[in-house]
């Protein structure tokens, strides 16, 4: 996606102040260069008329308009930095929004193409680097051009022999740019990259700081930050070395010209053929020529600097996602029935690097499935294609007697709660983050679903009870408590579908006695598919499913699978021995 294409979709209600921007650099621009001519009138005609007749009417009365158009310029500047400064704030948040709901929509495997550290980039740090130059270009993109058009033609009409100065200057100047923008693009790509690589440390860092604090390794994470910070430094420092030539470069051409032009003005005053005003209107102009390239040049750096950033943003805005609803939805999910015909699935879509084989499994709706395995069986993975969260590389996948890719995804996904392994709360409250499941929910409905859930026990026993901060990621509740919450979100959604992820297996064997017998009291109807290490967690479910290396090894209820599965026999008789 192109820098305009992205501009003209994210400037949305602040295009007015983007528009009316170049137009207060404008006016700021035609009272500057009207300025020095004053000068050169005050100089050349206004004193000398006063020192001839003592009158200094005339000299007042072009100082005070030399201090008007001094005033004039100055609100349009202020109103020019205030509108660029605006418009350019608010095409950051809308291009910031416009990421984010694109990333919203992404299906994991979308997700995987990035790192998530590098998408935390992509929204702050290279979002920030467009936003400055999108502040640079409303203002300079206009007064640059425009100033130099209309100082050259005033120094034209001052003096065209002395314009000749800029023949040799301003294609030096221009060589300069073009030379330092090539030089530094591909040194900026390079330090985009870095950032990536800093922020996944710290996010690594802060999510595990247990697990670091734990194995006492902070001195290591210490040292890998610190190398991490010194790799963006040199990188930011190799490029920076290059666009820190502009100023210096600009500077001494600008300042050569300023010193030829005085020596051929110098030359033309004694010879009679220019005023002493004149020379001094001429030098102001030849700087804002060169201060206007010089504007220019920073500009063009900047756009640089920002292609990095601009290409990195396009990679997510023009990232399809994976997964997207078809036309003409499906968006009434009938029941909970479950059918897997021939399903083959692999992460990179190759059919030659399987992770699930060939899978048939046929659940009715309301039926409680236990699903057993080793680690690396694939259990997570069957269970996260029936909300589509991944689409299966071949075969159907049927829910509610329809292919779940011809369902609404929003529709589809309302009816499928799930429990993860790795349990997920939010900064808020207790109550905010069961509301996950139903922000219409009640108090009453809060409590049944806890109740079910065996929370609401200790979460009465907090002071503030279901108004209790839980901090970020849930950080005052303990693994346990954390599940038992992720239970009673998952059963406010009163799904069509519910999956246990090993959702039980942080606490006791009686709490999870407990909240089973209440999934089939309560939920009767809802087809429940729970995953689980412990086999007490499964036997008494209607069927039990048995994965090994991503195929069903076995199908059936606890008895048929103590007679016929030898898998099934190992894992319960060496969970038996350890209760024993």
């Amino acid at each position: 996606m192109k820098f305009t294409q992205i501009l003209k979709n994210c400037t949305g209600e602040y295009k007015k102040h983007l528009i009316l921007c170049p137009v207060a650099m404008i006016g700021e621009v035609a009272m500057e260069t009207t300025i020095p001519l004053m000068t050169a009138t005050l100089i050349d005609k206004a004193i000398p008329h006063s020192q001839e007749t003592g009158e200094i009417s005339q000299v007042l009365l072009y100082g005070g308009i030399m201090l008007a158009m001094a005033l004039i310029s100055m609100a349009f500047g202020f109103m020019g930095s205030y509108l660029s400064s605006k418009g350019a704030l608010g095409f950051g948040r809308n291009l910031r929004q416009a990421l984010f709901e694109k990333i919203q929509r992404f299906s994991f495997k979308n997700i995987d193409r990035f790192s998530t550290a590098s998408l935390v980039t992509r929204l702050t740090t290279d979002v920030n680097q467009v936003q400055s130059v999108v502040m640079m270009l409303v203002r300079m993109a206009v007064r640059s051009p425009i100033m130099f058009i209309m100082a050259l033609i005033w120094a034209l009409r001052l003096q065209p022999a002395l314009v000749t100065v800029l023949a040799v200057s301003v294609p030096l100047l221009a060589i300069a740019v073009v030379v330092i923008m090539r030089m530094a693009f591909p040194r900026f790509q390079v330090m985009m990259k870095k950032y990536d690589g800093l922020n996944s440390s710290i996010q690594e860092n802060l999510i595990g700081i247990r697990v670091v604090k734990a194995f006492v390794r902070a001195r290591h994470e210490k040292e890998k930050f610190a190398a991490s910070a010194d790799e963006v430094t040199a990188a930011q420092r190799a490029a920076e070395k290059v666009v820190l030539w502009n100023g210096p470069i600009m500077t001494i051409l600008m300042n050569c010209s300023v010193v030829a032009v005085l020596w051929l003005g110098g030359k033309m005053i004694v010879g009679g053929e220019m005023d002493f005003g004149t020379l001094t209107a001429f030098i102001t102009y030849i700087t804002q020529i060169l201060m206007s390239l010089m504007m220019f040049s920073f500009l063009f750096v900047g756009l640089v600097l920002s292609r990095a950033s601009i290409a990195r943003i396009s990679e997510v805005l023009e990232e399809q996602p994976d997964i997207v609803s078809p036309d003409g939805a499906q968006n009434d999910v009938r029941d909970g029935s479950i059918v897997f015909d021939h399903v083959n699935f692999s992460y990179q879509g190759n059919p030659d690097n399987l992770v699930l084989t060939d899978v048939n499994l046929s659940i009715r709706s309301g039926e409680t499935v236990g699903i057993i395995g080793g680690t690396g069986s694939a259990k997570t993975t069957l269970v996260s294609l029936i909300p589509r969260l991944y689409d299966v590389t071949s075969g159907r996948l049927l829910v509610g007697g329809k292919d779940v890719r011809e369902y609404d995804i929003h529709a589809l996904r309302d009816q499928v709660s799930m429990v993860l392994q790795k349990n997920v709360l939010f900064s808020g409250t207790i109550r905010d983050n069961l509301r996950w499941g139903d922000e219409n929910a009640t108090d009453e409905e809060i409590t049944a679903a806890c109740q079910a859930a065996a929370a609401d026990e200790f979460i009465r026993s907090f002071p503030d009870g279901y108004d209790t901060d839980l901090g970020q990621g849930g950080v005052n509740v303990s693994g346990g408590q954390k599940q038992r919450l992720c239970i009673a979100r998952a059963l406010l959604k009163k799904p069509k579908i519910m999956i246990l992820d090993d959702a039980t297996s942080a606490v006791d064997t009686a709490t999870d006695a407990r909240i089973r017998q209440a999934l089939r009291t309560q939920m009767p109807d809802t087809t429940k598919l729970i995953i689980a290490q412990r086999i007490a967690s499964v036997m008494d479910a209607d069927h039990i499913l048995v994965l090994d290396e991503g195929r069903i090894m076995d199908f059936g209820t606890h008895e048929e699978l103590m007679q016929r599965s030898e898998i099934y026999r190992e894992v319960y008789t060496s969970q038996q021995k350890g209760v024993a």
